[in-house]
């Protein structure tokens, strides 16, 4: 009876053992990639660190201003499938920038398409009155005209996708690779 018992904990350890492994190792690939991805600097500023690493679970807001911080989160929201909200919000950074009205008319109307439209490719979760908003805006539109709707997707990643984040095996495992890599000098 006792072995009943003792044979699935030992599978369950061997299990969790391995799925150790196997994140330290997705860890170090993906430590890697972030560092290949940025390595047109090699500044020891542009290197990703511990310190920056640890001050993402600061905020939302230190982890985006971070190039590090957001490829990661990317990553992170793209593996749970629910990447929408970030590239509207970097999409609307970017909308901002516009100086020219024809290019912002055209932007903002394929904003409009591609997020804000009911059954849209990448449709972000805001309520009907804003939905109506943007859909009034886009007829003349201004630098502001996704503001409302911004501010939205920001509350959603910063009480919802953030805190998951930062609980997540990718995070986690990042964390504990910089601190291994610091340790060793």
């Amino acid at each position: 009876m006792p072995s009943l018992i003792v044979e699935p904990l030992i599978q369950h350890f061997i299990m969790d053992k391995d799925d150790r492994k196997r994140n330290k190792n997705i860890g170090k690939n993906f430590m890697c990639r972030l560092q290949c991805m940025f390595s047109h600097s090699s500044s020891s500023e542009s290197r990703l660190s511990l310190e920056d690493t640890q001050q993402w679970s600061q905020s939302l807001e230190k982890l985006l201003e971070s190039k590090y911080g957001l490829a990661t989160f990317r990553t992170f929201l793209k593996s749970e499938y629910s990447d929408e909200n970030i590239e509207f919000w970097l999409t609307c950074e970017d909308y901002k920038k516009i100086k020219s009205s024809f290019r912002m008319s055209s932007r903002a109307k394929k904003i409009y398409e591609q997020f804000i439209k009911a059954e849209s490719p990448k449709e972000i979760n805001i309520d009907y009155h804003t939905r109506e908003q943007i859909k009034r805006n886009v007829k003349t539109p201004t630098m502001h005209c996704f503001d409302d709707a911004q501010k939205i997707v920001y509350g959603l990643m910063e009480r919802d996708s953030y805190p998951r984040f930062l609980r997540s095996d990718i995070y986690r495992t990042l964390l504990e690779n910089l601190a291994a890599d610091a340790a060793k000098g």
